[in-house]
């Protein structure tokens, strides 16, 4: 084969294809294999006048046009499917070669894969990439893992091909082994969050007012002007907005209300609980797609009580529609400061010198959580890189303050009309028990040590103490 490719992409479904053509589009010649060659032959036939491509038939004839040290894309599932790539591929490479997951890898996978690729003298580079189909194609958020050498060889090409925001790429090298695909985790249970808190502000606007898909569409709209500008508002207008042609309803009426998920939010949530960082939002937005999946449970239960719920007008409505606005982007915040706290969590654990202000700023462009405000994140950690929560830096801790009285209206409103509102209230109820003197955790301590000899700590003096609490005079000793 006289031809070699600088750079070459395994799975040719849709996020591998259109990485694919990304590639070629800016100047790389790319060598492409499939394990079914009819996607190999249907891509070069439909875009081979996008750039160079090298088809290749089998993986010997993929490896040997790619030109050394061999850089070669993985885009295929998650799991068995990866580690059958790595192990076809792994005996044909030489020492220097290069294999990119650009897969939803769990973290802890692309640690073993990188360990024991390592060890064989290859790089493996655990890759986010997100912003969908629509990314990949015309410019993703890119989150490479890995070896520093190895990024350096693979940087201007991965840069090449992400999205741009004010001319930074939005890629970077996020740190050592699994660091990207934790990241790239983390993201997608920010995005969890994110959506979920979209999706209430809608049910408020719909049934505590009265309004119509239409009409909430027009709000989003208007909020997408605002501090609200972001990815996923934009598209919940598009989608509120949209009629169904074949029953003239709105679309948002015809869809089937049970939201489905691929599991890195409930990764992130498990990564969380194994750390010792409570994501609540997160979490809610994972329980909220399973609990909107049990539809036999959810019909068992319709027939429940609740109160009368008699829609809100006038000024109410109009002050209600305001506050919801303000409950939204307080909770978002406090959506961003968990994931990001979670992402400190996991650097420390793992040994990853991870830039957080770097990871906002790759945020801003090509991922499906970019919104403006990842702007204010990026300056927020740029005046303190070790900023113990979002919610105290200066400008969102004053922007929190401001929406405080807004956003205990809505989640008292959602209690009273009884509609569900699980993102608004824990994310209320995170930001009061951070700020609280003392929590209640004090009691909880005790009750350990009633029935469990735990132990506790004194406010008072230092040590260890227990209580004997089957004795007489309840008598307290050091430990």
């Amino acid at each position: 084969m006289s031809e070699q490719a600088n750079i070459g992409v395994t799975g040719l479904a849709v996020m591998g294809r259109n990485l694919a053509r990304n590639l070629a589009r800016h100047g790389h010649t790319v060598a492409l294999h499939n394990r079914h060659q009819q996607r190999t032959d249907d891509l070069v036939s439909q875009f081979g006048d996008e750039g160079t491509f090298v088809p290749t038939g089998s993986a010997a004839e993929f490896v040997a046009a790619l030109e050394r040290p061999r850089k070669l894309i993985v885009m295929v599932k998650a799991g068995g499917p990866t580690d059958a790539v790595i192990d076809e591929f792994t005996p044909l490479l030489d020492e220097g070669d290069m294999i990119v997951d650009g897969g939803n890898a769990h973290f802890a996978d692309t640690r073993r894969r990188e360990k024991a690729l390592r060890e064989q003298g290859l790089h493996f580079v655990g890759t986010g990439v997100s912003g969908g189909e629509e990314g990949a194609l015309h410019g993703p958020s890119i989150m490479p893992g890995g070896s520093k050498q190895a990024y350096a060889s693979l940087g201007p090409i991965l840069t090449d091909i992400a999205a741009d925001v004010d001319g930074t790429p939005c890629c970077t090298h996020i740190g050592p082994d699994g660091a990207g695909h934790f990241v790239k985790m983390v993201h997608n249970g920010i995005e969890y969050a994110d959506m979920q808190l979209i999706a209430e502000a809608y049910d408020l606007l719909r049934h505590a007012l009265g309004l119509e898909p239409a009409q909430i569409a027009d709000i989003f709209r208007d909020w997408n002007t605002g501090r609200l500008d972001s990815y996923l508002i934009e598209i919940t207008a598009q989608v509120l907005g949209h009629v169904d042609a074949a029953t003239g309803k709105p679309f948002v009426d015809v869809v089937v209300d049970q939201a489905e998920q691929k599991g890195t939010g409930r990764w992130t949530v498990q990564t969380a609980l194994e750390l010792g960082v409570p994501t609540t939002g997160i979490a809610e937005a994972v329980f909220a797609r399973s609990l909107s999946g049990g539809a036999a449970l959810r019909e068992a239960a319709r027939g429940l009580p609740g109160p009368v719920r008699a829609p809100i007008t006038g000024a109410a409505a109009e002050t209600l529609a305001a506050d919801i606005e303000q409950a939204l982007y307080a909770s978002k915040v406090v959506a961003y400061a968990q994931g990001f706290n979670e992402i400190q969590a996991g650097a420390a654990e793992y040994d990853w010198p991870i830039d957080l202000g770097a990871v906002a700023t790759i945020w801003r462009g090509g991922c499906i959580i970019r919104a403006a405000f990842l702007d204010d994140i990026r300056a927020a950690y740029a005046k303190d890189p070790a900023l113990p929560t979002l919610l105290t830096d200066g400008g969102f801790a004053e922007a929190v303050r401001d929406a405080q009285d807004s956003w205990r209206s809505v989640v008292a409103a959602a209690a009273r009309l009884g509609i569900p509102a699980p993102g608004f209230s824990s994310a209320l109820s995170y930001y009061d028990a951070l700020r609280a003197q003392r929590l209640p955790a004090a009691l909880v301590q005790g009750q350990r040590d009633y029935f469990g000899a735990h132990t506790y700590q004194r406010v008072d003096r230092p040590g260890t103490f227990h209580t004997e609490w089957a004795t007489r005079d309840a008598a307290e000793h050091e430990v």
